[in-house]
């Protein structure tokens, strides 16, 4: 049973399309992650995330990234290689006025360098927004 204040962060592992048994991966965690939302990913999929040196091939990469983090097309094109055909690369950036805060148009602009498109936005938490990317390949697989 989820807590009233709970509520809300499950809702955002359903809005970020989290689903039972999806094999999720997080990478770039460290200290100013949400762990709220965290674990409402685990709890809806199920499972521990698993960390960035895994080879297991997964459904969701969940990507904490901050100004400072190096080159994101790098990054991204590192998080592709695990991601399942259908596969979903979720970047989590700080909002605006936040420590860390990467502009919009860096993510616009590594997306399709590292082969992905970029097709929605969503605040999920008080601090953190996040970009849903895919492999423009996976809206036309038939799988």
């Amino acid at each position: 049973m989820v807590a009233a204040g709970d509520a809300g962060k499950v809702g955002v592992a359903d809005r970020l399309g989290i689903e039972p048994d999806m094999v999720v991966q997080e990478i770039g965690w460290d200290e100013d992650v949400d762990d709220e939302l965290r674990s409402a990913v685990q709890e809806r999929c199920g499972s521990e995330l698993l960390d960035e040196d895994v080879d297991e091939v997964v459904d969701v990469v969940l990507l904490w990234w901050r100004d400072d983090d190096g080159d994101l097309v790098d990054t991204l094109v590192d998080a592709i290689s695990p991601l399942a055909d259908n596969g979903v690369i979720w970047v989590f950036t700080p909002k605006t006025g936040r420590d860390g805060y990467v502009e919009p148009s860096e993510i616009a602009e590594a997306a399709p360098t590292a082969g992905l498109s970029q097709t929605s936005s969503v605040n999920v938490t008080d601090d953190w927004s996040a970009t849903r990317l895919v492999s423009p390949k996976a809206a036309k697989s038939k799988r």
